[in-house]
């Protein structure tokens, strides 16, 4: 399964990879690879996880997400390179060109009042207690 990030950062913070993309070149291919290698994947491996990251790169900007989260990443029994699980954070401000995307939102997962702020364009962000953010 995956692993707690939170708990990674906090115990093990060199296990935390970051590469910073320049919007406009977009993510390098020697960024991918490092990328690649610094997750341990078997030097076979390396060129199939750096194109998987670049497909995730490409998915980021063709959805106007704000986070794609893979968590594992990892190699199969087969060899294959993949995303076992994934979260994916979209751009409210971007659902006029993601119809399609946005359709896909199942309301019944929202909180009711989350929903309700919805509908006047605001967002709600419940808290512990009686207490929230609008």
């Amino acid at each position: 399964g995956g692993v707690n990030i939170e708990e990674v950062a906090a115990e093990q913070p060199d296990k935390i990879f970051k590469v910073a993309v320049d919007i406009n070149e977009g993510l390098k291919k020697s960024d991918s690879l490092e990328l690649a290698r610094s997750l341990e994947f078997p030097e076979l491996l390396v060129e199939e996880a750096s194109e998987q990251i670049h497909r995730l790169y490409k998915l980021f900007l063709d959805v106007d997400a704000t986070q794609v989260e893979i968590n594992p990443f990892g190699e199969t029994d087969t060899g294959r390179v993949i995303a076992f699980d994934a979260k994916i954070n979209f751009d409210d401000n971007a659902e006029f060109r993601q119809k399609e995307v946005f359709s896909m939102d199942d309301k019944l997962e929202v909180d009711d009042r989350e929903r309700e702020a919805q509908q006047y364009n605001l967002n709600y962000i419940g808290m512990d207690g009686n207490i929230a953010c609008l």
